[in-house]
Formats: C-alpha cells, sequence, structure tokens
C-alpha cells in the first residue's frame, strides 16, 4: 500500500528561515495522526505545506495521488474572517465548490446534503444566521459542516478542538472517529494530551523537527515531552535564512 502523505527531507518556512526542518516520513492511506509540540513547534507551517499553502524551501510532500484542491482543510478559527457577510448555509455550501463550482445550482438534492450537514453538528435552524453571530463552538461546528460536504479522502485539522466547550469537543471527535472509521486519513494538531493518548493510534511529537513518531503510546513519553520543549526553546528565531539555492519545489 502506497503512502497517503510522504516527506521527503522537508524543511518549511518563510522567507528563507526554516520552521520545519529536513522533515522525512509517511502517513499511510486511513491513519488517524495526531500533530503536537509545543507552541512554535512548526505544526501550522508543516500543515500550511502539506494542504499547498506553503511550497518547500526543500525536499518534496507527495499525497498519495489526491491534489491539494481535494484536501478539506480546517484552519484555525482565528483564521476565518467573522465580519464576512455570508450566512451559515451559505458558508457550509462552499463545501461543494469542487463539485458544482462559484456559481453551481444548489437546489433540491444539494441544498438537502447541506442541511444534513448542518443537522449532523447540531445546527439546524441555524441556516440564516451571519457566521459573526456565532459562539466559537456554533463556529467549530459550522466548519466541520463544511468539511463534510468535501467528501475529502485527507483530512487536516488545525487545532478542532480549542476553546471550544466540552461538549462540542465531543460531538467533533465522534465525526473525526466516523471519518476514520470511513477509511480517510485525517491529521490533527492538538495540545491535550490525554485527548491524543485516548483517541489517537498515531502521534507524531514536532519540536521544529521530529521527535518521535509512531504509536501514541511510545511518542508520548516524558522523556520525549522534554526534548520537545528544549529543543523549542533552544531554537534561535534569529537564525540565517536558507541559502538561495534551496528553492521550493512541489510535490
Amino acid at each position: 500500500m502506497s503512502a497517503q502523505l510522504q516527506f521527503r527531507d522537508v524543511t518549511l518556512g518563510y522567507d528563507r528561515h526554516p520552521a520545519v526542518h529536513h522533515l522525512t516520513g509517511e502517513v499511510m492511506p486511513g491513519a488517524l495522526l495526531a500533530v503536537v509540540g509545543p507552541n512554535g513547534a512548526g505544526k501550522s507551517t508543516l500543515f500550511r505545506g502539506i494542504v499547498g499553502l506553503l511550497k518547500p524551501l526543500s525536499g518534496s510532500i507527495a499525497r498519495g495521488g489526491v491534489g491539494v484542491h481535494d484536501i478539506a482543510f480546517l484552519p484555525q478559527s482565528a483564521d476565518i474572517d467573522r465580519s464576512f457577510p455570508i450566512s451559515v448555509f451559505d458558508f457550509v455550501a462552499t463545501g461543494l465548490w469542487r463539485e458544482v463550482g462559484a456559481f453551481g445550482d444548489l437546489r433540491g438534492r444539494r441544498r438537502a446534503r447541506v442541511a444534513q450537514a448542518l443537522a449532523a453538528v447540531g445546527l439546524t435552524g441555524f441556516e440564516r444566521r451571519a457566521i459573526g453571530t456565532l459562539s466559537g463552538g456554533q463556529t467549530q461546528r459550522m466548519l466541520f459542516a463544511r468539511l463534510m460536504l468535501q467528501d475529502a479522502r485527507l483530512i487536516v485539522l488545525d487545532e478542532p478542538f480549542n476553546a471550544v466547550d466540552a461538549k462540542t469537543s465531543t460531538d467533533l471527535l465522534r465525526l473525526v472517529k466516523q471519518w476514520h472509521a470511513e477509511g480517510r486519513t485525517v491529521l490533527a494538531a492538538l495540545h491535550d494530551m490525554d485527548l491524543v493518548r485516548n483517541h489517537f493510534p498515531q502521534t507524531l511529537l514536532l519540536a521544529r523537527g521530529v521527535v518521535a513518531w509512531g504509536c501514541t503510546a511510545q511518542v508520548l513519553t516524558p522523556d520525549n515531552l522534554t526534548a520537545a520543549r528544549k529543543m523549542c526553546e533552544a531554537f534561535d528565531d534569529d537564525a540565517a535564512a536558507c541559502v538561495e539555492a534551496d528553492t521550493p519545489r512541489a510535490a
């Protein structure tokens, strides 16, 4: 079985300053992988590279035949412009853009699919609400509804349970497990180590580089977590930029 994601000595960063160094490894189809690490470990940078928003400074990322437009990506909620004048229904319906285009027909069966996705995340009755009126938990539910409509083989979640109430976390985690049971590949950046230990069989512990990667119980050891913290603390944000020869390459 070929890998869903394969990292070949990947370095990612901004303005030629690396944030993730020399990452090599692979994620198999159907994996449920937690990506953890201290603040500044490079988790969001890695995810931006996976979904094609950031080209590698060096190395390459292979996506197992999945195009970047076919990846379902949930960014951090802070990246959502809540002032944009759009209703909850219309926002969730953007999950169908790959299927119908920006000006596609949303009548009949497709409207029913949007309604079903909203019902699945507990937002029935919120269809006409402006997205800026939603609470943090309701916003995350809305984002998950959009992901459901994308029907993607590869799902990338950046802090999906951050700053939401316990019931919302439980409901959304249930959806993540459902996607995993359906054979989809799911990666999630997380901070709650107990949640990772209880629900995610595989973990990548990142601290600008790989500290440990594999079975969660073997990765989340006290020694590994201490090493990750020290690696991030030791990183020099004033380090020299990558040499000009490190030109970006796409998979």
